[in-house]
């Protein structure tokens, strides 16, 4: 099969976008792919959608796919649009965040030159502040780890029966699911 071209390409993306907006309308897939269907003995609005869910049958005149293959490929459909736009997020984020870690750069250089050659306290506070939030933006700070110790550091003491944690779970999670879903 041969890729598509460029309008081709456009008139996908364009199905794409509009089996999401559907979706996030509320449309059931099945709705959806017979609002987008190349065919209009299926097409909810009896028009040809350009490059709609069977437009290669359609265009050889074969029968149009049927509601499992419609369903399918709608949510196929709505997966790579949102993988998509979840990437092109991602990448804005992170240009976002090499923006601003450049002008922390540039503030930096300005406090660290007066920190040093003048000894300047505020500009010593302010290198410290941008440093600071540099380690936040680009998470190089380790999170703290936290123990929580019983008396003197030992252990804690649990002075509960196994029975008596069964009841409570058991008041806690009545279906007995053990915490699953």
């Amino acid at each position: 099969m041969p890729r598509p071209t460029r309008v081709q390409r456009a008139a996908i993306a364009r199905r794409r976008a509009d089996a999401v907006e559907l979706r996030l309308a509320g449309a059931d897939p099945l709705t959806v792919g017979r609002k987008l269907a190349a065919d209009p003995a299926v097409n909810s609005d009896k028009l040809a959608y350009p490059f709609g869910y069977g437009h290669e049958l359609y265009a050889r005149r074969r029968p149009a796919p049927d509601d499992t293959t419609l369903i399918r490929s709608v949510n196929r459909d709505v997966a790579d649009a949102l993988d998509h736009r979840l990437d092109a997020a991602l990448a804005s984020v992170e240009e976002l965040r090499a923006l601003e870690d450049a002008r922390l750069d540039r503030m930096f250089m300005v406090a660290y030159r007066r920190a040093v050659r003048d000894g300047d306290l505020l500009a010593i506070d302010r290198a410290l502040r941008i440093m600071e939030r540099r380690a936040r933006l680009l998470g190089l700070d380790q999170p703290a780890r936290t123990e929580i110790t019983g008396q003197g550091g030992g252990p804690i003491e649990v002075d509960t029966t196994a029975d008596e944690l069964a009841a409570l779970i058991a008041i806690t999670d009545p279906a007995g699911s053990g915490g699953r879903e």
